[in-house]
């Protein structure tokens, strides 16, 4: 989308290949990729790491090809699991190690377990942790009136528009629920969620006897990026260590679900399978997105994404790209007319 940015981190990076989605660049030295770019990228010979850090469902081919091509995938990139995870994960099995969490609460959860997402056997339950968003404590009335410069306002982390709303919702967490179950293969009812306004406990492996195993670390994503690429290596501290002796406290809360309904849609979507956790992904897309543009307010989100789940009519039969591209199709449409219904009210 933009050129001239490309052009410039190319000669900063020295990189051999580029590509736009839209338009061409030409460098001395740099071959640009115009067909297929993103599956040719990941399947080039002399690549060994693929980083998957694009947003939407577009992910989904280029992950399964490095897969398939024998390279190591570091995904950064929920949509590929939450929706495709029946594709990829059979693949990434096959590789222990070959598909690399790169989400803070994933790489945490990676790391409890010794950096193997099959290492399960011992494992009673695995706990996320939430900040909470800027609206933790808020009651159903009090969110009816929150603006986006409200929500944007992260008390710990600095993400994008898209992500920082979705904390706000809890359906951010919802949707690394969905990731941890296939990631780690573990049941929906072993996948708990709980609220940490701190966030420096990243997430948390509790063991068949009881003992629980948590990673701590700065809220700063250089950390999990890194050992995504230097596993089972780890290099010297990316952003500076957190002083324990300054942590004066951990708390820990559960979730209030009956504000922030999100979560538990994604669990009910998580467990219905199918294309649900398409459709719940791609219309969540479309809500934030009006919420952003100020089309519609802070509660809207939730009930669009309700409304839409709540229409689906899955075709229960094997999951394949077509079926949940076209799943995505159909939410987006209907979200949109929900949105715009929504706005004239």
């Amino acid at each position: 989308r933009n050129a001239g940015e490309l052009e410039r981190q190319a000669i900063e990076h020295n990189v051999r290949y580029v590509s736009l989605e839209h338009g061409h660049v030409a460098l001395d030295g740099v071959t640009t990729i115009d067909i297929d770019p993103l599956t040719t990228m990941a399947t080039l010979d002399e690549v060994d790491i693929v980083v998957i850090a694009t947003t939407g469902h577009a992910a989904i081919e280029p992950t399964i090809a490095a897969l398939n091509a024998g390279k190591v995938v570091a995904l950064a990139n929920k949509e590929t699991i939450v929706a495709a995870g029946a594709l990829v994960m059979p693949i990434a099995r096959q590789r222990p190690g070959s598909l690399r969490p790169v989400d803070s609460e994933h790489s945490a959860l990676w790391q409890c377990l010794g950096g193997r997402a099959d290492n399960i056997g011992n494992v009673q339950k695995l706990i996320l942790t939430a900040s909470g968003g800027p609206f933790r404590g808020f009651s159903i009335d009090k969110l009816k009136g929150v603006t986006p410069e409200d929500a944007l306002r992260h008390p710990t982390w600095d993400m994008g528009a898209k992500v920082t709303i979705d904390s706000a919702t809890l359906m951010n967490k919802g949707l690394e629920v969905i990731e941890a179950h296939w990631l780690f293969d573990m049941p929906f009812a072993q996948v708990e969620v709980v609220v940490h306004p701190q966030s420096l406990v990243h997430s948390l492996v509790e063991f068949v006897d009881g003992s629980v195993l948590a990673q701590i670390g700065s809220h700063d994503m250089r950390l999990p990026i890194q050992y995504a690429l230097s596993w089972p290596d780890r290099l010297g501290p990316p952003a500076p260590p957190i002083d324990i002796l300054a942590v004066s406290r951990l708390d820990f809360e559960a979730p209030d679900t009956d504000s922030f309904p999100l979560l538990r849609l994604a669990y009910a979507a998580g467990e219905a399978g199918s294309t649900y956790p398409t459709v719940l992904s791609a219309a969540d897309s479309v809500a934030v997105s009006a919420f952003l543009d100020r089309r519609i307010g802070f509660a809207d989100i939730a009930s669009i994404v309700s409304t839409i789940l709540d229409a689906h009519n899955p075709d229960h039969g094997t999951i394949a790209i077509e079926t949940i591209l076209e799943a995505d199709r159909w939410a987006t449409a209907g979200a949109l007319e929900l949105v715009d219904r929504t706005g004239r009210r």
